[in-house]
C-alpha cells in the first residue's frame, strides 16, 4: 500500500527539470545528463504515470508497448526519501494496468537481490527460471 501523500498520475504533467532531478536522485545520470534524448524518450513512450508527494515528483515509470503482444517496462524510478512505501509498486500497476491482455510483458533490470525480489512480487521472473526451457533473452548495447 501507498503511503498517505503519495498520488499516482498516468498521463501527468511532466517538468523536465523535474524528471531530470528525479533522475540524478537515483544514480542515473547517463539519462540525466543527455536532457533531449530523455525528452524524446518520454514523449515516444507509450505510457508515462508519475507518483508525487505534496505536489513534488517522487517516482516515475514508463512503458514501451505496441498494445497487442509485447509490453517493455522501462524506467522504474523511486526518490531514495520515498522508497520502500509502495510507490514503486503502484507506479507499476499503473503503468502496467492498461496492457493486462498482452501476454508479453519484458524488462531489464540491474542484478541486485532487491530488484530481483520486488519484481518477483509483481509476477515477472527471471528467463534462466522460467518453464519455457528454450526461452532466451538477448540484449545489444551500443555506444
Amino acid at each position: 500500500m501507498v503511503r498517505a501523500g503519495i498520488v499516482v498520475e498516468s498521463s501527468p504533467v511532466l517538468d523536465l527539470g523535474e524528471v531530470t532531478a528525479l533522475y540524478r536522485a537515483v544514480g542515473w545520470t547517463a539519462y540525466a545528463d543527455d536532457v533531449a534524448t530523455l525528452e524524446a524518450a518520454l514523449a515516444g513512450s507509450s505510457r508515462v504515470v508519475a507518483a508525487r508527494r505534496d505536489g513534488r515528483l517522487v517516482g516515475l515509470a514508463r512503458v514501451i508497448s505496441d498494445g497487442a503482444t509485447i509490453c517493455y517496462l522501462q524506467d522504474v524510478l523511486v526518490h531514495p526519501d520515498a522508497q520502500r512505501a509502495g510507490v514503486g509498486r503502484a507506479l507499476v500497476l499503473s503503468a502496467l494496468e492498461p496492457y493486462a491482455a498482452v501476454r508479453q510483458k519484458v524488462l531489464l533490470t540491474d542484478d541486485e537481490p532487491g530488484q530481483r525480489a520486488f519484481y518477483e512480487s509483481l509476477g515477472y521472473r527471471e528467463t534462466r527460471d522460467h518453464d519455457a526451457g528454450s526461452l532466451r533473452a538477448f540484449v545489444r548495447f551500443d555506444s
